[in-house]
Parts: structure tokens; sequence; C-alpha cells
């Protein structure tokens, strides 16, 4: 029989929230996003999502998100407190003097650095609604450019660092799947959409394990750097990527300790080039 889980995650707790706050003054409250927690409020109630869980805890009915990830993707969120704590952050982003690394788990093997630069839009041949492709330039596509640097090949794999010149809708995952190394854990832009489909109708299937490597897209907002302020916000890598990295790539502490300090260094490096 096949055994499947609630498509609902689970509510969150105040003390599990409070574990999650990286950083917070009068403007800012920056979070380490677990991986199976939508970001904007739902109709779950306000501990269904990150947005939700965090006027609770700030006690207050204004919060702008200021920075987000997609359900599955975890690590650093920013919300601002107010207005102008919320445009500075907002328009650093739209501006790229606030730049994003990523850290994820591709299938497949990348042994150079590959920068690549496509125009996104709407995939008019899927079911799902929000999914993007590779397209042409157009008055409706947008222009995404996005670097990957290998840190580890082994066993069919690669554990990259990521870093995205410009922020689209689903742009790593799209361009991983068009450099022919989809991100472990993809449901929509990986083999088969029917799996994202159906996780969306009926909740996770133990089948789809071995066939995706993990429950979620094994991606992970690393850090998020204001180059003006110079203020950097920084997630550690989650457990269940360690874990696969561990069991699946035979990656040792120190040896991941190493690549992830390499990673950042990579980052940095691209901020002054880029």
């Amino acid at each position: 029989m096949n055994q499947s889980i609630s498509t609902e995650p689970p509510l969150v707790t105040l003390e599990d929230f409070k574990q999650w706050i990286l950083f917070e003054d009068e403007n800012l409250l920056v979070l380490d996003k677990p991986g199976w927690l939508v970001c904007h409020p739902s109709k779950n109630g306000p501990f269904s999502s990150l947005v939700g869980a965090s006027k609770e805890y700030l006690c207050t009915e204004t919060l702008h998100l200021a920075s987000r990830l997609d359900r599955e993707t975890s690590g650093v969120v920013l919300l601002a407190k107010n207005r102008k704590s919320a445009s500075y952050w907002q328009k650093g982003i739209e501006h790229k003097t606030v730049r994003r690394s990523y850290l994820a788990i591709l299938e497949g093997t990348i042994t150079e650095q590959k920068s690549v630069s496509t125009f996104l839009g709407n995939d008019p041949h899927s079911e799902v609604y929000v999914k993007q492709r590779v397209t042409e330039k157009s008055h409706k596509s947008k222009y995404a450019e996005t670097i990957f640097f290998p840190l580890l090949s082994r066993d069919g794999y690669t554990f990259c660092s990521v870093a995205t010149i410009t922020g689209r809708k689903h742009q790593i995952r799209v361009h991983a799947q068009w450099i022919g190394c989809p991100l472990v854990g993809e449901k929509l832009y990986g083999k088969d959409e029917n799996i994202y489909l159906e996780f969306c109708s009926t909740g996770w299937r133990s089948e789809w394990a071995e066939k995706l490597g993990m429950y979620r897209q094994a991606l992970h907002g690393r850090c998020l750097t204001d180059t003006q302020s110079h203020h950097q916000f920084v997630s550690p890598l989650p457990d269940d990527l360690q874990d696969f990295l561990s069991s699946k790539m035979k990656l040792q502490s120190q040896e991941l300790n190493d690549l992830v300090d390499r990673a950042d260094q990579e980052f940095r490096s691209c901020l002054i080039s880029n």
C-alpha cells in the first residue's frame, strides 16, 4: 500500500519559531525558514505560515516580507517591521545591492563553473499555473542569470554554491533543469511534473523517496548580504541536506565544513566581480 502524509505541514509553535531567529532589532526580523513552511499567510491560520507566526510573535498586524523563499526552499528570510525598512531592503534587492547565495544538491555531474543567462516565462504546456520555462525574449518574458559553482561531484550528484544575479520566480530550479542537472527532490522541475500534481492533491508518497532522493527540493538560502551597509545574514546548512550529503555522497563532517567555507568564499568573490 502507498503510504502518504498530509499535504498540510504542521503548525508552527512559538517555541520552535524562536529558534529560527537569526537576527532581530527595531527594524528587522531575520529568520531561518524550514523547508516545509510557506512564507505567505494561508487559510489554515497564523501559525501555518512564516509571516503569520511572525505577526503572532511580534504581536503586530503589520509586517513586510522583504525577501521570500519557495515553500520547499529553506534558509534566510527577511521581514521588515516598518515601511522605511521594507523599502530599503526591497529596493536593495531590485537594484542588486542586496544579494543572495544558495547551497544546492543537483542530480548529475558539474565539474566547472556554469553561468546561465536566459529569459523565463510561464510554461503554457504545463498543468501547473506557476510553472516557468526558458523561453524567447518578449514583452512577457524576464531576463534571468544564475551562476553555479560546483563544490564536489560524487556518485552522480553535485553539491554546489549558487549565486543569483537576478531574482526571478523559480529561477534556480528552472536553470538547473535547463542545464540537465535538476535539483535533488525536485517535484516540478524534475523528470515528471505529475509527481508535483499528485503531491499537491494527496501528499507525500513513500515510493517517491528513491526516485527523488529527498522529500523536498535540495535548495537552501545560505546568505543574504547588503553590500552597502555590509549587513550579512547566514543560515547553517539544514539537517536534511547534511544527511543526504553524508549518506549519498559520503561526505565527512570536516570535509562538508570545508566545502561550505569554500562556497562562502565563492560568493564573496562573486560580489566583487558582479
